[in-house]
């Protein structure tokens, strides 16, 4: 999942970064003001946007304002020091999706943002199950019926992203704008590596394929019974 981080404050930016990369897997873009995240944000396709209000140049709140105008509806957690109920009910009725008061744990923020991406993709809870596949976003954990899957971080997100959306085609180009941040390195082949590497844990002694490659088109994750 991609994040985009909307903060002035640099050291509360890359503390909240790196919790989200650490702690969630997200890959994670900052902008320092108001002007860069709103071309950001409406320029690529983020799972989730952390804004705080108080910004240089356009505000958190004319960012948000902005964005849900034109149609943009990628998940947004506002970062506010102004806990007041106006200001509250005042980003909500904007297009907030929710918001966390400064100072805040991190531990609360990672798991208010992975509920939100949850929510984003049509997902109610934290364990996904595909046929006798099990990913807990929680713990980052698999099953495929009572074995434990040991993932790579990178095939994890992988796995993670194509399962918010089985049965879906997910191109490469989708793939990697989702799982890499702004500064990523065009890898020709690095997502079919990742794919062949689920493939070989997640499927390889199972009649029933979960991991699918439609030559042109991309990936999807569906039970189907091996034809061989």
């Amino acid at each position: 999942m991609r994040v985009l981080l909307i903060e002035d404050e640099a050291r509360l930016a890359e503390n909240i970064a790196r919790s989200l990369r650490e702690g969630a897997g997200y890959a994670v873009d900052i902008s320092s003001d108001g002007e860069e995240g709103l071309d950001r944000a409406e320029t690529n396709e983020y799972d989730l946007i952390v804004l705080d209000l108080m910004l240089p140049k356009l505000s958190g709140e004319e960012v948000l304002s902005r964005y849900r105008k034109n149609k943009h509806d990628s998940p947004v957690l506002v970062v506010t020091a102004r806990d007041e109920k106006e200001s509250v009910i005042k980003m909500l009725n904007a297009g907030a999706d929710d918001y966390i008061a400064k100072p805040f744990d991190l531990g609360e923020l990672i798991a208010r943002a992975k509920a939100l991406v949850r929510r984003g993709k049509g997902q109610r809870t934290p364990v996904i199950s595909i046929a006798d596949l099990h990913l807990d976003t929680i713990e980052r954990t698999v099953r495929r019926g009572n074995r434990e899957i040991n993932l790579a971080p990178m095939e994890y997100r992988v796995l993670e992203y194509l399962a918010h959306r089985p049965r879906a085609v997910i191109s490469k180009t989708e793939l990697l704008e989702h799982l890499y941040d702004y500064n990523w390195e065009k890898f020709s082949n690095v997502i079919e590596v990742y794919i062949s590497g689920l493939r070989r844990k997640i499927d390889d002694g199972h009649a029933v394929k979960l991991i699918h490659t439609l030559r042109g088109h991309g990936y999807s994750i569906r039970p189907e019974r091996d034809r061989e």
